[in-house]
């Protein structure tokens, strides 16, 4: 899911978690950094996912971030996102 989102023109980076959900136990959110100048867009995020995977891969929820957090080594820290998404 990841690879397919980094193929769309306006995304610069993308990182997918999983956050609790009520109904479905755990969902997938993509964090999001946009390249300059670009519209978030949830439902064209959506579609550009939809061409190359599985409907039920796709992310159930979008977050846009101005950068995401890392290590010195360059590596997304994840932990990171989960505490942000208020897991």
């Amino acid at each position: 899911m990841e690879e397919a989102l980094l193929t769309h023109p306006g995304v610069r980076e993308v990182s997918a978690i999983g956050v609790p959900d009520p109904e479905w136990g755990e969902i997938v959110v993509a964090c999001v950094v946009l390249e300059q100048g670009a519209v978030a867009d949830d439902a064209r995020l959506d579609t550009h996912c939809l061409a190359s995977i599985a409907r039920f891969k796709r992310p159930k929820r979008y977050v846009y971030l101005d950068a995401l957090p890392k290590n010195n080594y360059g590596k997304v820290l994840k932990t990171e996102l989960r505490v942000m998404m208020g897991k």
